[in-house]
């Protein structure tokens, strides 16, 4: 890592408002206001999301202004840590948008805090390129016409993992479930996928956000329910903390499944495969699945090196600029300026092509369509390297991996 690139990274991570001076990742055009994007990318840096979205978020970006190429105009970024405090995001996004200039959001990590910054973004009329945020309510009830959902949501990961544990007995659930937007619009998702396969809900239990870290009595009472699979309905530390947990409990050899509904390949790594190994994992993005997406993830690896695991998450940060960058130019960078819900509009119209996720479009409720994939981690004997970390199960194809259209109650879709 250069030593712009520390200072980058130290600067975003600070608390104080006005995260990193502006940056330009590769000068495209005239130096002038009027012919240059902005980005902000406000992310966790320091807390428990910081490994999903954080320095690596920001690289992404960089990732793809760089593959972007010169367009004979300017890209610019600024971030900072949002700390996963829907205040604090307001207030970042704010200043960015009426002291900074910025004409997009990207990434914006945490679903309560990507919720508090929609109605923002569509009173400035600005651009939401959101990847870590998880509630399906981002096309549902919250739907904007400024804002586009890249990567994955609750619906789609309830589809996949839940459908799948209960065809394969997992019958009767408890739900372990951070309190806040994420967690709520997890549960209830996958509650419903349950329900519709002939499960039953046995009980749930709120663990408070951020901030937990001891999981022993929420883990008792999920054993106590005698249901047999147990519904992590978190992210992040939450999750390999449960799981650590109820590994030192013995809940996985009394025969109680862990269902991991939101599982990352860093948290895989943090683990390990002796203990990972064997879990159900919903991704729509592996390093690995193909040429492109390993090709993606070399270009990455040369400004981030080989430690940090590459998520779905980044992936999708770095396809929703190369996206919009496209759009920019197709649209003309005043017009783009000028209108945040015109460049998203010309966004849906153009069909999406990048190395991360191949070819797909974006719905009229702000919705990426792409595949899901269903993974079970290897054990460690059948790991051949580094991050090889997956099997693939069954892929879900793009058009059947959301929700339908018609059921989110996105006022932005007509009748």
């Amino acid at each position: 890592m250069t030593e712009l690139d520390r200072r980058t990274v130290l600067k975003a991570a600070a608390p104080a408002l006005g995260g990193l001076p502006w940056r330009s990742a590769k000068a495209q055009g005239t130096n002038s206001p009027t012919n240059t994007i902005r980005l902000g990318v406000p992310v966790d840096m320091s807390g428990m999301y910081r490994d999903v979205t954080g320095a690596v978020s920001v690289a992404a970006v960089r990732q793809a202004i760089q593959d972007f190429g010169p367009r004979g105009f300017n890209v610019e970024l600024v971030a900072a840590d949002h700390q996963n405090k829907p205040d604090v995001g307001l207030s970042i996004a704010r200043q960015w948008f009426d002291r900074d200039g910025v004409d997009a959001l990207v990434d914006v990590a945490t679903s309560s805090v990507a919720l508090a910054v929609n109605d923002l973004v569509r009173e400035k009329n600005k651009v939401h390129l959101n990847s870590s945020a998880a509630s399906s309510d981002m096309t549902g009830k919250g739907c904007s016409p400024n804002m586009v959902h890249w990567t994955y949501d609750t619906w789609m990961l309830a589809n996949s993992v839940g459908g799948a544990t209960v065809q394969a007995g997992g019958d009767s659930w408890f739900f372990i479930t951070a309190d806040y937007a994420f967690g709520h619009a997890l549960e209830r998702d996958t509650s419903g996928f349950v329900r519709a396969a002939g499960g039953k809900i046995l009980g749930s239990v709120r663990t408070p956000f951020p901030g937990t870290q001891d999981f022993s009595s929420f883990l008792l009472q999920a054993q106590a329910s005698r249901a047999k699979v147990i519904g992590l309905a978190n992210a992040g530390t939450d999750t390999t903390n449960c799981v650590k947990q109820a590994a030192e409990f013995g809940l996985t050899r009394s025969g109680i499944r862990l269902a991991s509904l939101l599982l990352f390949i860093s948290e895989v790594h943090s683990l390990g495969l002796r203990t990972a190994a064997g879990l159900i994992v919903t991704e729509s993005f592996y390093w690995d699945l193909n040429n492109r997406t390993r090709a993606f993830t070399a270009r990455l690896r040369q400004q981030v090196g080989p430690a940090p695991a590459i998520a779905s998450t980044h992936a999708g940060t770095y396809a929703g600029t190369l996206h919009y960058l496209k759009a920019v130019q197709d649209m003309g960078v005043a017009a783009a300026k000028a209108s945040g819900a015109e460049a998203v509009a010309r966004m849906k119209a153009m069909p999406t092509d990048d190395d991360a996720f191949g070819h797909g479009r974006i719905r009229a409720d702000g919705r990426k369509l792409h595949p899901a994939y269903l993974f079970e981690v290897k054990r460690p004997e059948e790991s051949r390297g580094p991050f090889d970390y997956y099997k693939l199960l069954q892929t879900t194809p793009a058009e059947q991996a959301f929700r339908p259209i018609e059921q989110g109650g996105c006022p932005l879709v007509r009748a």
